[in-house]
């Protein structure tokens, strides 16, 4: 028998995630709760506690939880094969979604998850319905479910499309309040060592809850939201600037779910300024760079401008100092000294060329280089073992045809092969040495560098960030999907100093061959900022050489972008490049529209 759930009532503190799962369990149609925080958060503690609430609720009521590994047949449902081959009938199998009715959908690592199912899900908790068009189905059922996603933004961040799919975002982190940390301790170890015992003794606080949000949802359809809240709302998300009318419309029903968790029957500007802190925090996020949050006192001033109140002062005394420190003091010129110096504010970022790995591998979903993976076209069909993705119809029953039988049998099945895109490993190695801390070249290469990581956020990538200087390469960023951590890393770092280039490449290597041991089918790519000069110790260039060979015997593909502007140019980049078996491109030949930029000025 599995122990009790740990009380809902027994969370301590996470005052507005608790919250926010209460309004979203009011009304599903708010479109789920997107929880982002480090481990060790109770964020699945709470879902799980809210879960066992609503089957007080509810007796159906379910949670079901969506691994990482789910493929699309898992979660919406498919053609029943077993039915087809054995009864020759044309049968539905129902998904995760279908089971999910009624109940709560969990998605643990939701950022990790492939976006297409990361749609899918979205969907389906809009529309309170789901559709399948595929392998010769139509069908089409209710799945009316509490949508939950939690996600530790260290391992990646989900696009801001599909951050604004999600109806309320909340993040948690843990309290550095001693007496807060001691009662969660406390807490803790009495579940751990009674769990039967703990939930009795809290099971009177999460019956009145249920009975509370039952109340609420019997209600929340005769729930009032008056002309002059509803102004009041679309004003609020003028001011903050959110594209589109989705926010407009999760916080009109967040609020008029939480007036009728007040118990009243009218929406009043405090149950707009709650949903306002929930629904739009994650909206105002346009870049992977941005900071994600919503500061109260501007939305406070926000709110008071929609009582016709004046407008606060765009630019207050003391504001416009840029939060990265390039408003203050230049950094000292020079590339001498070995003292570290703090790199120079990065050149601004642009649109980059697409640089791939060659060669079709079988990697994860992405947008970057060739692969044989389940996203893809399909372009054949197969009968090997384990390989391919999905059904595919039409080679199945041509071969079954070919076999002499009207109806498949098992070994008749042929599986679909397809090729798209993967999303790769991509590890920027930075020369952050003396002979590249000049100020303005510092600057390209950190503005280049921020160009390619937003790139390779778009398109699905794991990045690392490699910087080498002075005595040593320094693993500035272990691989991630955060951009939002990696661009943070990546204007912070020191220069100056000599230059290892050979530590900076068996750096990289060491990395590829950790994550081939966690992921061996994600490919690397190696890109490489540096002019290419080696220095310190005997026989830099030699030992440069050498690690380039034993970069290239781990298969890792490279990009070699030289970054000299001397006028007269040492080629020592064309060197490395020629060792790594790499392509080597000119800082400014990054661009994704240097070939039209040549051509005008050719013209």
């Amino acid at each position: 028998m599995s122990a009790a759930a740990f009380p809902f009532s027994a969370i301590v503190g996470h005052d507005q995630l608790r919250l926010a799962l209460v309004l979203c369990a009011v009304r599903p149609e708010i479109g789920g709760v997107l929880i982002r925080g480090e481990k060790g958060t109770a964020k699945s503690t709470a879902v799980r506690a809210l879960a066992a609430v609503l089957s007080q609720v509810d007796s159906q009521s379910r949670l079901v939880e969506l691994p990482i590994g789910a493929t699309e047949d898992r979660v919406v449902g498919s053609l029943d094969l077993q039915k087809v081959l054995r009864d020759g009938e044309h049968a539905f199998s129902p998904g995760l979604l279908a089971r999910a009715h009624g109940g709560v959908l969990y998605v643990d690592e939701v950022n990790l998850l492939h976006d297409h199912l990361v749609d899918i899900m979205l969907d389906a908790a809009a529309m309170g319905r789901v559709h399948i068009e595929r392998d010769g189905i139509s069908h089409s059922h209710e799945a009316r479910f509490v949508l939950i996603g939690t996600m530790n933004p260290e391992e990646g961040e989900l696009r801001p499309q599909l951050l604004d799919r999600f109806g309320l975002t909340v993040d948690v982190h843990a309290s550095r309040d001693v007496a807060v940390r001691s009662e969660v301790i406390r807490q803790r170890l009495a579940y751990e060592a009674d769990p039967a015992g703990f939930a009795a003794r809290h099971a009177g606080q999460d019956s009145e809850l249920a009975r509370r949000i039952a109340a609420a949802r019997s209600r929340v359809a005769d729930v009032v939201l008056p002309d002059a809240e509803l102004n009041r709302i679309a004003a609020l998300c003028a001011a903050f600037d959110v594209d589109g009318m989705r926010a407009d419309l999760v916080v009109a029903r967040t609020a008029v779910a939480h007036a009728a968790w007040r118990g009243v029957g009218v929406v009043e500007q405090q149950d707009i300024r709650v949903a306002a802190e929930l629904a739009l925090p994650h909206r105002r996020r346009r870049d992977p760079f941005d900071d994600p949050g919503l500061d109260p006192a501007q939305l406070d001033e926000a709110l008071a401008s929609t009582d016709g109140e004046p407008e606060p002062d765009p630019d207050p005394p003391g504001g416009g100092q840029a939060t990265d420190g390039s408003s203050g003091p230049s950094a000292p010129q020079g590339n001498s000294s070995s003292a570290p110096r703090p790199a120079a504010p990065p050149a601004a970022t642009f649109r980059t060329r697409t640089l791939t790995v060659p060669g079709v591998g079988e990697g994860n979903p992405g947008r970057r280089s060739r692969a044989r993976n389940r996203s893809g076209a399909v372009v054949t069909a197969t009968e090997a073992p384990g390989q391919g993705h999905g059904l595919h119809l039409f080679a199945t029953v041509l071969t079954a045809a070919g076999n002499g039988r009207l109806r498949p049998q098992p070994e008749d099945v042929r599986r679909a092969v397809r090729v798209g895109r993967e999303g790769n490993l991509v590890i920027f190695v930075v020369d952050a040495s003396g002979s590249m801390a000049a100020r303005d070249r510092m600057s390209a290469v950190s503005g280049a560098a921020l160009s390619l990581l937003r790139d390779a956020y778009q398109r699905r990538d794991k990045v690392a960030v490699i910087t080498f200087r002075q005595d040593g390469a320094r693993v500035l960023l272990p691989p991630t999907a955060s951009a939002h951590i990696a661009s943070r890393r990546l204007t912070r770092f020191d220069t100056g100093g000599t230059t290892p280039l050979a530590q900076g490449l068996l750096a990289a290597r060491d990395v590829v061959v950790r994550e081939r041991v966690r992921d061996r089918t994600r490919r690397p790519l190696i890109v490489v900022l540096t002019d290419g000069r080696a220095t310190g110790g005997p026989d830099p260039l030699g030992r440069s050489r050498s690690a380039a060979r034993r970069l290239v015997a781990e298969g890792a593909a490279a990009v070699v972008v030289d970054c000299e502007t001397s006028y007269v140019r040492l080629g020592l980049a064309a060197d490395l490049a020629e060792h790594l078996e790499a392509p080597l491109l000119q800082l400014e030949q990054l661009r994704a529209d240097y070939l039209a930029q040549a051509v005008r000025r050719a013209a």
